[in-house]
């Protein structure tokens, strides 16, 4: 679809800059907004138009969408674990974030709006998780987010606009930011192992995930702003094999590196949900959806990117807003 016009939210983040990156590859017009509190500036596109703006600031963001065909939504403070202590921060950049980006769409006659929500939604339902689950979230990043899909549908049936839902979970990958000690367990292992630092695990290590690498998750969300196939669906972006624990994770990253794992073991994480996997049944039936690149090759390109770009100190550059000694130590007292 030559001369498309794409607007992508969180675009110097992880997620959005790839996006943004495929979608000028694909020779759209592409532009987005972010407001850097998750991202780096220098994952922008350099062929994309930027702007640093809030998506609660509607004033500003409404007019930036004129003329856009397509909005990708992946603007968001991602940050389930933090959420229990700092519910404040994370609900108004998920809930009202979307409703103020949903509401400037609507009103500036955007065809498509694209969310990224999370596997979250799902809490503890038994997995893997299907999209014809009923959303049970353990934590107010998880609320969030489903809330958001809520508001979605609900503005856009209301007024018009062509809407979907992709649930895409743990993405790793370059441009991942893996200074920051809330989230991206994978960054924060190999940040630290390339530090000599052992990591912390939280409770048993026994928690079992499955992670993306970002090219195979940008395939099918490219899909989706043209595909009519997705229009009013919730889509699982992401692999559901290769399921492992953390301590399998830890050991596999302390194997590429050559590194003597002796884990530092610390208080498992309120309202963390235990097995986390969704079913890509739907994805691979709609989208096409294949994965390419299994964990391991994954994992040895994000060490290789961060040895090249550098190891960094962790920011903690949010604060608890509930510091009640129920916050890991990790951090409340700033271990990492």
């Amino acid at each position: 679809m030559s001369g498309t016009r794409v607007f992508v939210t969180g675009i110097a983040g992880f997620l959005g800059s790839h996006i943004a990156d495929r979608c000028l590859a694909q020779g759209y017009g592409v532009s987005g907004c972010d407001n850097l509190i998750g991202g780096y500036l220098d994952n922008v596109p350099a062929h994309a138009v930027f702007h640093r703006v809030d998506c609660n600031d509607f004033k500003a963001l409404s007019p930036l969408l004129k003329d856009v065909d397509v909005v990708y939504h992946c603007a968001a403070t991602a940050y389930e674990g933090l959420s229990v202590f700092s519910p404040h921060l994370v609900t108004q950049n998920i809930v009202t974030a979307t409703s103020g980006v949903v509401s400037a769409a609507v009103s500036k006659g955007v065809k498509r709006f694209i969310l990224c929500s999370s596997m979250a939604r799902y809490g503890t339902n038994a997995v893997p998780f299907t999209e014809d689950m009923v959303p049970a979230p353990q934590d107010p990043y998880g609320i969030g987010k489903w809330s958001a899909e809520q508001l979605l549908a609900n503005i856009a049936e209301t007024h018009g606009m062509e809407w979907a839902v992709a649930v895409p979970h743990n993405i790793i990958g370059p441009r991942q930011r893996y200074d920051d000690p809330y989230r991206n367990v994978v960054s924060i292992f190999i940040n630290m192992m390339l530090q000599g630092r052992q990591p912390y695990i939280y409770g048993d290590g026994n928690q079992k995930r499955c992670f993306s690498f970002v090219s195979d998750v940008v395939d099918p969300l490219l899909r989706m702003a043209t595909d009519n196939c997705c229009v009013g669906e919730v889509i699982n972006i992401g692999p559901d094999d290769e399921f492992i624990t953390i301590n399998e994770l830890a050991a596999t990253i302390a194997r590429l590196l050559d590194f003597k794992l002796a884990p530092h073991r610390i208080a498992q994480r309120p309202r963390e949900v235990y097995f986390a996997n969704c079913s890509a049944s739907k994805a691979r039936r709609l989208l096409g959806y294949q994965p390419t690149i299994k964990l391991e090759e994954g994992l040895a390109v994000m060490i290789d990117w961060i040895s090249s770009r550098g190891v960094r100190p962790f920011s903690h550059h949010l604060e608890l807003e509930i510091d009640n000694g129920l916050a890991p130590k990790t951090w409340s007292e700033k271990l990492l």
